[in-house]
């Protein structure tokens, strides 16, 4: 791939452009799944996400809008060393870099959690009053998990080190430890178990600031997407989440991710099609 030294190209997604230049997002698929703590397998999500998006239409019911004259490039996937999660991470930083470097906006297909931590901590680096949007079943916010610092399970606390406090939004939380949430209430807004009311009640506030949302599937209950690694049942349905994506558009957003597909769990592949029809309305409100 010319653009990046660790990029394989494979399939592309639902209408993306061929040219990397005048494309305004560029999507990276981030197949990593190295620290999952109970079901793996989301390391073929960006894989599956692009499979299914040619089960979708370019045009959007919901906005009237369509795929076809928007400039996004789909860049395939990041090629990560297998097990070696410093050295992929190291690398999802150095591709972000490469796309920040040329004012576009990353947009990451994952793989697990902890894919966005690389990814934010050199989006902070270009926007030091980023804020960030999670939504997410699962707070993760634990120091630790089994012993380890860089962990799906301690993704959000990693990111909360690199940027300024009270800058993190929760959505949807309703999954942890008390600790996490104790740490919630100093460092961070936590807004647990509701999506939809949370968000739209600080939609004002967040405008014309600098937004990076993370976008966990699994903050959809089960019934509507089970294929994800950790699913806890209780959240939001998918035409909720998709009316909260419908507001992202009013939003400065200079980075995003959407992770924990795991298609071997969902052989229906309804979670990986809403994973695409999610991206697709991101892709025509951003475009």
């Amino acid at each position: 791939m010319e653009y990046f030294d660790y990029v394989r190209y494979q399939d592309r997604f639902l209408e993306a452009k061929d040219d990397y230049n005048n494309a305004k997002i560029i999507i990276i698929g981030a197949p990593m799944d190295f620290t999952v703590s109970f079901r793996p397998g989301t390391r073929f999500g960006p894989k599956k996400i692009r499979e299914v998006s040619y089960g979708l239409e370019s045009y959007s019911v919901y906005t009237d809008d369509s795929l076809e004259d928007k400039k996004f490039f789909d860049a395939g996937d990041a090629d990560i060393p297998f097990g070696n999660v410093e050295k992929s991470l190291d690398i999802l930083e150095n591709i972000t870099e490469k796309i920040l470097e040329d004012e576009k906006i990353p947009l990451y297909l994952g793989g697990e959690h902890l894919i966005s931590y690389p990814i934010i901590k050199k989006v902070t680096e270009k926007y030091p009053d980023l804020v960030v949007l999670h939504f997410d079943a699962h707070a993760d916010l634990r120091d630790t998990y089994f012993g380890e610092k860089l962990s799906h399970a301690t993704v959000l606390r990693r990111i909360s080190e690199h940027i300024k406090d009270k800058h993190i939004f929760h959505f949807g939380i309703r999954s942890g430890v008390r600790e996490e949430f104790l740490y919630a209430q100093q460092h961070t807004h936590m807004h647990p178990i509701e999506v939809k009311t949370p968000f739209l009640n600080v939609l004002q506030d967040l405008k014309n600031r600098p937004i990076y949302i993370t976008l966990d599937i699994d903050v959809v209950d089960p019934a509507f997407a089970p294929g994800t690694g950790t699913p806890e049942p209780g959240g939001c349905n998918s035409q909720e989440i998709l009316e909260v994506v419908s507001h992202f558009k009013s939003l400065n957003v200079v980075g995003f991710d959407l992770v924990e597909v795991s298609p071997a769990n969902d052989l229906s592949d309804r979670t990986s099609l809403l994973a695409a029809k999610i991206l697709r309305e991101l892709l025509i409100g951003l475009g």
